[in-house]
C-alpha cells in the first residue's frame, strides 16, 4: 500500500465515510451522420430524464468487497469489479474499498446504463481520493463514450444535448450543444422488460452490415436538429421540436430495421408506438425509440396531455400488461455526488 494509501486509511479508521453517486438514465434520441460520411459518423441527439438512475456507494474496508441491493444491480457487478480494477491500475490508489450498486439501470434498454454506472464508479473514486479528474477522463480510461457523448455529458449536466461524435483519437465526442429541456414537457417511457437492444459484438456486427445512411438522408437528419429540434426546444415551442424528431426517428428507423428487426426492437412496444402517433396526429407528439431499443418514448408538451394519451390507450385496450410504462420529467442536471462522514466508529 502506497503512503497516500495509508494516509486515507488512517483518517478513515477514526470515521466512517461514504461516497454516494446518482446517475442519471438518459434516452438516445438519434444519431447524425451514420455515416454519410463527413469522417464523424456517430454524433448523437440526447436527452437525459429523471425517474432512472444508478445509484452507488464508496467507503473503505479491510479487503475489496462488493455487493448489490437489487437483482439488475447483482447482474452488473462483474462489470463494476472490471471498472474498480481499472481505476485502481490507471490512478496508483489501491486501498481496498467496499462498492455497494443500491440501484442499476436497466441493462441494454437504451439508458445508457454502461456509460452512468463506469461514470457513476469513476466519480465516486475520484472524490475518495481526492483526484482532479473530468468526466472525459473518467470514460475514457473505462472504455466508455465509443460511439455516443451524450451520456458522458448528462452525467455532468443533464438537459438536452447534442454531440459531434468521438473522433479519431478515442476521446470522447464533444458537446456542441446542451439546452433547458422545458420544464413543462413530459416524456412517456414505454419498457419491454423481456427484450434487450443490441451491444457489444452484436452491436458492432449488425452496424458494419448496414449501409451507409445517403447523404441527403444525413443531411436531413443534420437539418431537422439544428433548425426545429434544438431552436424548438431552446424557446419551448413543441411544434416544430416534435415535427423534427419524428422525421428524425422515421429516417433513422428505416435504416435500422433491417439490423433490429423493424422499425421498433420490441414488436409489443411498436405495436403501441404505432397507436400512440396515430392517436396524437393532429395533436403535437415526438415518438420513437431510444438507441437499439427496446425502450421507447413519446413526448408530450405537458403532463395532462400525456396522462390522457395514457388514458386513450388503457381505454382502448392497447396497453399490453407486458410492458411498463412511466411518465417523467426531463432532468437538466446531472449527477449527485454526496461525501458523507458518519460519527466516529465505537472502539
Amino acid at each position: 500500500m502506497s503512503s497516500t494509501d495509508l494516509a486515507f486509511a488512517s483518517r478513515l479508521d477514526q470515521s466512517v465515510r461514504t461516497v454516494s453517486v446518482s446517475a442519471p438514465g438518459r434516452l438516445h434520441l438519434g444519431f447524425l451522420d451514420p455515416s454519410g460520411s463527413l469522417g464523424r459518423a456517430f454524433g448523437s441527439l440526447g436527452l437525459v430524464i429523471d425517474g432512472f438512475t444508478t445509484d452507488v456507494e464508496l467507503s473503505a474496508s479491510a479487503s475489496d468487497h462488493l455487493a448489490a441491493d437489487t437483482p439488475a444491480g447483482e447482474a452488473e457487478l462483474a462489470r463494476a469489479a472490471d471498472y474498480l480494477a481499472v481505476l485502481k491500475q490507471r490512478s496508483g490508489r489501491h486501498a481496498p474499498l467496499s462498492l455497494r450498486l443500491r440501484h442499476a439501470l436497466p441493462t441494454h434498454a437504451g439508458f445508457g446504463s454502461g456509460t452512468q454506472l463506469a461514470s457513476a464508479i469513476g466519480r465516486a473514486f475520484a472524490e475518495w481520493h481526492g483526484l482532479d479528474l473530468d468526466t472525459g477522463t473518467l470514460a475514457h480510461w473505462l472504455g466508455r463514450g465509443l460511439r455516443s457523448g451524450v451520456g458522458i455529458a448528462g452525467f455532468d449536466s443533464g438537459g438536452l444535448l447534442l454531440d459531434g461524435g468521438p473522433g479519431p483519437d478515442g476521446l470522447p465526442a464533444p458537446l456542441l450543444s446542451r439546452i433547458e429541456f422545458p420544464g413543462e414537457w413530459r416524456v412517456i417511457v414505454v419498457q419491454d422488460p423481456a427484450h434487450k437492444g443490441l451491444s457489444g459484438g452484436a452491436e458492432k456486427k449488425a452496424i458494419a452490415a448496414l449501409p451507409p445512411l445517403p447523404q441527403a438522408g444525413a443531411a436531413e437528419i443534420c437539418h431537422q436538429v439544428l433548425m426545429r429540434v434544438l431552436p424548438g426546444a431552446a424557446r419551448a415551442e413543441f411544434a416544430p421540436f416534435a415535427a423534427g424528431i419524428n422525421r428524425m426517428q422515421q429516417l433513422l428507423g428505416e435504416h435500422f430495421a433491417s439490423a433490429q428487426g423493424g422499425i421498433y426492437t420490441s414488436a409489443a412496444v411498436g405495436r403501441l408506438m404505432h397507436w400512440f402517433a396515430d392517436a396524437s396526429r393532429g395533436h403535437d407528439a415526438a415518438v420513437g425509440q431510444s438507441s437499439w431499443g427496446p425502450t421507447s418514448f413519446v413526448i408530450m408538451p405537458s403532463h395532462v396531455r400525456a396522462e390522457m394519451l395514457v388514458d386513450a390507450a388503457r381505454a382502448a385496450g392497447q396497453l399490453d400488461p407486458r410492458l411498463e410504462l412511466r411518465i417523467v420529467s426531463g432532468r437538466n442536471r446531472g449527477a449527485v455526488v454526496r461525501d458523507r462522514t458518519a460519527e466516529p466508529r465505537k472502539r
